[in-house]
């Protein structure tokens, strides 16, 4: 291992250990910890929902939703089952993309079109996550993955796609569709 790289594991192990504190004092509801917790960690997962939402209002009453729910089960966190940005990442995944659903399921059941929604095409710079060293070493190990795989994953985790909404979409059978996402999973995981 390079020297930059043993730097490098060593911030995020002290970030990770920072942010496990935090969560283990909000569990303890120390409202100074989760406000700590929020200001480190608000900017990565608001880029997740955004990436899923594609809309800015949305996104932010998103954040807000899977914050509340960090606050509510900060007590389940299992430090040896995810990193904290890992487990927060995913509750803020699986809040938006449960909005997504919701959102979509109004739609389609309102029947009027006299007043079509705008949307939002303004999207936070994808450089943004680049600028932190996570996002940049996510990037890393995404770039080892066939490019097949990544952007199966993409869709899957930036869009909220179901695995039969990837297969459809990519014309992939299904079978592999869910192959590459596990097996590519854990190969990040592991990168």
């Amino acid at each position: 291992m390079a020297a930059g790289e043993t730097d490098s594991v060593s911030v995020n192990a002290q970030r990770n250990a920072h942010l496990q504190e935090l969560l283990a004092a909000c569990a303890l509801n120390d409202r100074q910890a989760f406000a700590r917790l929020y200001e480190l960690t608000s900017a990565k997962l608001y880029a997740v929902v955004l990436r899923i939402l594609n809309r800015d209002e949305w996104a932010q009453d998103c954040l807000q939703e899977a914050y509340i729910k960090v606050w509510n089960r900060a007590d389940s966190y299992r430090p040896y089952l995810a990193s904290p940005m890992t487990w927060m990442a995913t509750s803020a995944r699986n809040q938006a993309l449960d909005l997504l659903r919701r959102r979509q399921r109004e739609v389609r059941e309102s029947e009027t079109d006299a007043f079509p929604e705008e949307t939002d095409q303004q999207l936070l710079p994808p450089d943004k996550l680049q600028q932190t060293a996570e996002g940049q070493q996510l990037q890393r190990c995404l770039e080892q993955l066939k490019s097949q795989q990544r952007q199966i994953i993409a869709l899957a985790y930036f869009k909220g796609l179901t695995h039969d909404e990837l297969a459809a979409q990519t014309n992939t059978p299904l079978g592999t569709v869910k192959t590459w996402i596990r097996r590519g999973l854990e190969q990040l995981k592991r990168c």
